[in-house]
C-alpha cells in the first residue's frame, strides 16, 4: 500500500495540482473579461455563455499542460482529445451525482453551520464536496485513462 501512495502522489500529482490551479484562474479569468470588460453581463444569455466559453478555455489550457508538463504524453492525432473529452465528461457527471446526493442527505438530515439556513448549507458542502470528487476522477482519469503512459 506503501508503494502505491508513494506512486499515486508522486510529482505527476503536485503537476496535476499546479496545471489545475493555473487552468482555473484563466477560465474564471476569461468569464470575467467576458462579462466585465466585453460587456456580456448586460445580456441574459451573458452569464450562461461567458462560463461556457471561460471552461472551455480553462479546459484547454488543461488538456496541453497536463499532456506535455504534467505526463508528457507523446500520444498524436484526436485520440487524447477525445479521451480527454470523455474523461471531463465522466467526471462531471460523478460530480453532479455526488453533490446531489451530499445535498439530498445533509437536507435530510437538517444539517448546519456557519449560521447558514439548511440549504445554503446543503449547497455549499454538496459544492465543495463535489469538487472533491471531480478534482480526485478527473487526475485519476488522466493519468490512467487519457494519457496512460505504456510502462505504468
Amino acid at each position: 500500500m506503501g508503494n502505491f501512495l508513494k506512486k499515486f502522489f508522486d510529482i505527476k500529482f503536485w503537476k496535476f495540482i499546479l496545471v489545475g490551479i493555473l487552468n482555473t484562474l484563466v477560465g474564471e479569468g476569461v468569464i470575467l473579461i467576458l462579462l466585465n470588460l466585453v460587456g456580456w453581463k448586460q445580456f441574459t444569455w451573458g452569464a450562461g455563455t461567458a462560463a461556457f466559453v471561460g471552461t472551455v478555455v480553462g479546459s484547454i489550457v488543461s488538456y496541453f499542460l497536463n499532456k506535455y508538463f504534467t505526463f508528457k504524453s507523446t500520444e498524436k492525432g484526436w485520440k487524447p482529445v477525445v479521451k480527454f473529452t470523455v474523461n471531463i465528461a465522466a467526471c462531471l457527471l460523478i460530480r453532479v451525482i455526488v453533490a446531489t446526493a451530499v445535498s439530498e442527505l445533509s437536507k435530510a438530515m437538517g444539517w448546519t453551520m456557519f449560521g447558514m439556513d439548511i440549504n445554503t448549507f446543503a449547497a455549499n458542502l454538496s459544492w465543495a464536496i463535489g469538487a472533491c470528487v471531480f478534482v480526485g476522477c478527473n487526475y485519476i482519469g488522466q493519468r490512467f485513462f487519457t494519457f496512460k503512459e505504456t510502462n505504468e
